[in-house]
């Protein structure tokens, strides 16, 4: 079987897509069914990744500056026609509506529908006119939660019957010795959407740093927000800048050091699909602060700190638990495996596999 990928979200800087990619990229290298299949994957420019070679190829498939809407709907199109695939695979929202094989495609989430005003007119308007004709015409759709399928089902108006819930896997981040790192520290990893309350968590640090002088907080991710949110601009301004350390993007191995040296993870977002980071966190020992959401109650179960939505005074002393109460970090930590053991990146692979050979073969 030939299966063709939209891989653009591994050109670059991979983030949450192409890392979601790349891991059942790696998966179906390990695995014996999986490598039976021949993979061609398309992409505007060289990859930022490394992927296993044996039964993949790499298309290059030139187009304008931006990889966008005119890119996957013209020269992706005539690159995947003359590979006469059996099936394609889109796994960042939007497909290609004029290729003649079935497409399977991966909706995350769809916070432009559910919250049209944390997204620019035009931006807003074609992520959801993409994202409905791709799911209309797809053969499967498949999401990360029950949350997103439910929200699949209510904004595109399809049937649950369609939408395939595939849990994703963890990658834990390899890390050192925690208990090697004294210092209080409390880290974030996710592009700075408005909706995940950055700025909120810089406050309540702030507030914490009256009777905690030593905490400190790194921010990891690109200010992505809209209406703009000055988040250099507020550090600086309530004199952090000694305190909390905003680093744009970071290595693998960066990434892993700043893991291994946080006590605490904070993600207070509105809306995710998924939510991935908190659950990165979980898995090296590091006790995640999140806000009440359904999705957070879905995917981190009791092994979290949970702050309601309306309360923002309750950010400093979730903060200050996960920090200093030790019985409390312990709870968490306690409940981790049970809820770890719902995430497995074999298990995503080969259930997405299912779903790429089932369409194929109709």
């Amino acid at each position: 079987m030939r299966i063709g990928i939209d891989a653009r979200e591994l050109s670059g800087q991979p983030t949450g897509v192409g890392r979601y990619l790349a891991a059942l990229l790696r998966e179906w290298a390990a695995d014996e069914r999986a490598r039976r299949h021949e993979y061609i994957l398309y992409a505007p420019r060289p990859l930022g990744v490394a992927v296993e070679r044996r039964g993949v190829t790499v298309r290059t498939v030139p187009g304008r500056a931006v990889a966008g809407t005119w890119w996957e709907q013209v020269p992706l199109v005539r690159a995947a026609a003359a590979d006469h695939l059996d099936v394609f695979f889109a796994p960042a929202y939007t497909a290609p509506m004029r290729l003649r094989v079935p497409t399977v495609v991966t909706i995350h989430d769809l916070s432009y529908a559910a919250h049209p005003e944390w997204f620019r007119l035009r931006e807003g308007i074609r992520r959801r006119w993409l994202t409905r004709h791709a799911a209309r015409r797809a053969a499967c759709i498949i999401t990360d939660s029950l949350f997103s399928r439910d929200e699949i089902v209510e904004h595109l108006r399809l049937p649950a019957s369609r939408v395939r819930v595939i849990v994703p896997g963890i990658d834990p981040p390899a890390v050192s010795d925690a208990a090697a790192y004294a210092e209080p520290r409390v880290l974030y990893v996710g592009s700075i959407f408005n909706r995940r309350r950055v700025p909120a968590l810089i406050r309540a640090f702030a507030q914490l740093l009256r009777t905690r002088p030593d905490a400190s907080l790194d921010i990891v991710g690109g200010n992505r927000t809209y209406p703009h949110e000055d988040i250099g601009g507020l550090i600086e301004r309530a004199e952090l800048s000694g305190r909390v350390r905003w680093h744009e993007y970071v290595s693998d191995q960066r990434l892993s050091e700043l893991y291994s040296r946080a006590r605490a993870f904070a993600f207070l977002s509105e809306y995710e699909g998924f939510g991935m980071t908190p659950l990165e966190a979980l898995a090296v020992g590091v006790p995640p602060i999140v806000l009440d959401t359904p999705i957070a109650r879905e995917s981190c179960g009791a092994a979290a700190i949970f702050v309601p939505r309306d309360d923002p005074a309750a950010v400093t002393p979730a903060l200050e638990t996960a920090l200093f109460d030790e019985p409390a970090r312990a709870r968490i930590l306690a409940a981790a495996p049970a809820v770890l053991a719902r995430y497995s990146w074999p298990r995503a692979a080969r259930e997405t596999i299912d779903a790429l050979e089932l369409m194929a073969h109709g």
